[in-house]
């Protein structure tokens, strides 16, 4: 995991739309960027769904969300739509981006080894430094902990 105080690595990735999206280049205050294994699973679809719940706060609160999966740009259209997710969902096809934020390696599933995404979380500022991390996350109920967590930062 990258530690708070730590520069975020930047990047530039394909969204859903087929636009390309980077770190920066925004007015939020601060930058959730969040990684998960697999669009339309059953624990993905309850951390975006958690996001797009709680999108009008997100929104009142200046902070931008950007999902990221190694799925590629059709599957994370689709993705979207399905539920209705109102921020970026960025494709990382060879997990180079997540690979950067140590939230890519070795996963192990039902006896099988591959390499994968894990369910990790970061909250970035203005200034492109890590000012939250989340290792391992419950998909459930996360948007609300990071709102709860960025309102108790330091302005």
């Amino acid at each position: 995991m990258l530690d708070p105080g730590t520069d975020a690595p930047t990047f530039t990735l394909e969204n859903q739309h087929g636009e390309t999206v980077s770190l920066g280049g925004t007015d939020a205050a601060y930058t959730v960027v969040y990684f998960y294994p697999r669009a339309d699973t059953p624990g993905c679809t309850a951390e975006a769904c958690s996001f797009r719940d709680e999108w009008g706060a997100f929104e009142d609160a200046g902070v931008r969300v950007l999902g990221i999966s190694d799925d590629p740009v059709s599957d994370l259209a689709d993705f979207a739509v399905d539920y209705d997710l109102p921020f970026d969902l960025l494709s990382d096809p060879d997990g180079e981006v997540a690979s950067a934020y140590d939230s890519y390696g070795e996963k192990e599933m039902f006896g099988n080894v591959f390499d994968g995404v894990f369910r990790n979380t970061y909250v970035v500022d203005s200034e492109g430094t890590v000012v939250l991390a989340y290792e391992g996350v419950s998909p459930e109920d996360h948007a609300v902990e990071i709102l709860e967590d960025v309102a108790a930062l330091p302005n």
